[in-house]
């Protein structure tokens, strides 16, 4: 186990957990997606008392098994907890200070799957600082670009 911090994009809410960066997980299930607006969702469980959070959470029922943190103030999606078990809970990845920690360990509702999503190493890449628009635009604010 490993003491890791994270929070929203705004910096309103933030955490520590006690995690375990290899159990980490792809949930492909249609809540998911909806909830992150993402292909799928990297999540990890945690024991919900390991958790200290730094400014309280929004919580929205996402559906009738289980509610999802958030901040209501930048829309960050914080994770996901069963309502009948709160003695744990799934936090985003992406919403951690340092997501390259961690590693997937499986795939969770893969019925649900995006086959097109599942691997696109193979896709062209582009680096955030060679976009010049995208470089523009942070210089043009003031501040350096944020990857």
């Amino acid at each position: 186990m490993e003491r890791m911090s994270g929070g929203c994009q705004c910096g309103r809410v933030r955490f520590t957990a006690d995690v375990e960066p290899g159990d980490a997980y792809a949930c492909h299930c249609g809540m998911c997606r909806k909830a992150t607006g993402g292909a799928w969702a990297a999540l990890v469980g945690v024991e919900m008392d390991s958790i200290r959070w730094d400014g309280k959470p929004d919580w929205h029922q996402s559906s009738a098994i289980a509610h999802r943190p958030f901040c209501s103030h930048c829309g960050t999606p914080l994770g996901f907890a069963y309502l009948e078990d709160m003695s744990r809970i799934d936090l985003t990845i992406g919403s951690f200070d340092e997501p390259a920690r961690f590693r997937p360990g499986k795939n969770f509702a893969v019925e649900t799957m995006l086959p097109d999503w599942a691997d696109i190493t193979h896709l062209p890449g582009q680096r955030s600082d060679e976009n010049v628009d995208f470089v523009r635009r942070w210089h043009e604010a003031g501040v350096e670009p944020a990857g």
